[in-house]
């Protein structure tokens, strides 16, 4: 039984967007049910809360439509409270979805007025993200995507995304800023269907472009399994492939809209191994190094107090499921259990040191498939062992 009362602290990077806390409860049936929040009363209040950033899109922060001078004074205010607080910006990203102007799209929009529009939308708000030393730059495209088949040419729509890329990055190189981008796949909403829709096919799609060390990606918890996929599976296959940049975390609760729950919600088991994977699964894999970021909405039945309730919840969630996977794998039965399994002799190379296709066909003679079919793989003790854990049975 787990007896740790977990206290986030900056140290342990959790970061959150302007947008999550802030988010006034609106949805397609129902009005606001919140009042806006200062961007900086967030950033004092997740501060105080443990957390070490904030992350915003342009919007978020100065309003669409703002005078040069009044972009000036918000960003000068919003810095103090940076200051004061000693809290960090990770990662900005652009509102390309908002405003009606992209109704049909930024990147791939058909109109080409748009897309030179949004090209110059996300380059302005870069500049601002190099002054305020943001790392990464989140890119999701929600609109980028169409409800009638018929309506976008599809090949001229990916030349236009890898043209807008390989534009940016041209940007940002040629500015001497220290800033990477990260693709944030989605399959649907608002779009009936999104290009890019999940992390495998942005990683195919970042290897095209002229930069693509410069590119990786954001998977967002939600996202992955409202396509009916394991998340944990595709953060891996991003670790991989040295494209993990940044990453959302939030809760599901299956195939359906995108719900944007409390991390923890909803599959939580699955968050159990999200959380391992990123400490590094018990030294057999990496230790994810960036910001442990949340991109949640508190729900519209919340006050304001349920908001700052629910952005505590997340961090202690996290935590909470890092000290149970932690003991998952010091526990001497799953030591046991993962042996049985033969776990670790996944990470034995199949060829032996200098064997290649013609000495693997002539060997292993004496290998029996049928016994080798007969035995079991002991996953059940195993999966038994990580849900005690998770419930504080051990």
């Amino acid at each position: 039984m787990t007896t740790l009362t977990p206290v986030a602290t900056k140290e342990d990077r959790f970061t959150f967007g302007l947008w999550t806390v802030g988010w006034l409860g609106r949805d397609p049936f129902g009005d606001a049910t919140r009042a806006p929040l200062d961007p900086v009363e967030s950033v004092h209040r997740l501060a105080e809360l443990g957390a070490a950033g904030v992350t915003f899109h342009d919007d978020d922060l100065v309003p669409y439509g703002s005078s040069a001078t009044e972009r000036d004074k918000i960003i000068a205010r919003f810095t103090d409270a940076l200051s004061a607080t000693g809290m960090t910006v990770p990662m900005m990203t652009t509102n390309l979805f908002t405003h009606p102007v992209f109704k049909d799209g930024a990147f791939t929009a058909n109109d080409r007025d748009v897309r030179r529009f949004a090209l110059r939308k996300v380059m302005r708000n870069i500049e601002l993200a190099a002054e305020l030393g943001a790392s990464t730059y989140v890119m999701w495209g929600g609109r980028e995507g169409a409800e009638s088949d018929a309506a976008k040419d599809l090949h001229a729509a990916y030349d236009r995304f890898k043209e807008a890329f390989d534009l940016l990055c041209s940007f940002v190189l040629d500015r001497g800023y220290d800033i990477r981008f990260a693709l944030e796949p989605k399959p649907n909403e608002p779009r009936g269907d999104i290009f890019l829709p999940t992390v495998g096919h942005a990683l195919a799609f970042i290897e095209r472009l002229e930069h693509p060390e410069l590119v990786g990606v954001n998977p967002e918890t939600g996202h992955e399994q409202m396509a009916g996929l394991n998340y944990t599976m595709g953060i891996a296959q991003a670790l991989w492939a040295g494209k993990l940049f940044h990453i959302d975390l939030n809760g599901q609760h299956g195939i359906k809209y995108d719900q944007d729950l409390r991390f923890g919600t909803g599959d939580v088991k699955s968050a159990l191994f999200t959380v391992d994977l990123l400490e590094g699964a018990g030294g057999t894999g990496p230790v994810y190094t960036g910001p442990r970021h949340f991109d949640f909405k508190p729900p519209r039945t919340e006050d304001v107090s349920g908001v700052w309730a629910s952005a505590a919840g997340c961090m202690r969630t996290y935590l909470l499921l890092k000290e149970r996977a932690e003991a998952f794998r010091a526990d001497p039965e799953v030591a046991e259990a993962l042996a049985a399994a033969r776990v670790a002799d996944l990470a034995e190379p199949t060829l032996s040191p200098g064997e290649g296709w013609e000495a693997l066909a002539g060997s292993d003679a004496d290998f029996d498939p049928e016994a080798a079919g007969a035995r079991g793989m002991h996953y059940e003790r195993l999966d038994q062992l990580a849900l005690e854990h998770l419930l504080g049975a051990r």
